[in-house]
């Protein structure tokens, strides 16, 4: 880190504390130098990440919402709460790795089917059949078979 004050390269680290909900550190700094005192701030830079709908309009990506679709999903099925968060930061997770800006809904849509097949088939099903919006039970059954397989 440079000095402000004397462009030199020579500081070191006085002081370190989070701030802002630990979102950030504050750190005091002493150039070698010139001796002065400054205060820097580093806070972790997310990349905004836009998801792109079906009828390709983009908007913002919201946790609650593949929270929501998870827990409908879900809903009266042996599956705590803890389950559901842990399933939702996986596919959060599996997101964010890639590193990318955009991301189709199908994509997320398919990330959740896949941890939702693992955690518990009815769940599943249920996700399949919004998402993939059945239009009758044959779509139903041929979704079925292909898990039954």
């Amino acid at each position: 880190m440079r000095c402000p004050f004397c462009n030199q390269d020579n500081t070191r680290v006085v002081d370190s504390r989070p701030i802002e909900d630990n979102n950030a550190i504050r750190r005091r700094r002493m150039c070698d130098v010139c001796g002065r005192r400054f205060t820097t701030y580093e806070k972790v830079e997310t990349i905004p990440l836009i998801v792109i709908k079906k009828d390709q309009n983009r908007e913002q990506y919201d946790r609650r919402k593949i929270e929501t679709g998870i827990l409908r999903a879900c809903h009266k099925r042996p599956i705590s709460a803890e389950q559901i968060t842990a399933l939702v930061n996986q596919v959060e997770t599996e997101i964010f790795n890639r590193e990318e800006r955009e991301i189709q809904s199908s994509e997320i849509g398919e990330l959740v089917m896949n941890y939702l097949k693992d955690l518990d088939q009815v769940a599943y099903v249920r996700f399949a059949s919004i998402y993939r919006e059945f239009k009758d039970v044959n779509t139903f059954l041929d979704e079925l078979k292909k898990m039954l397989n």
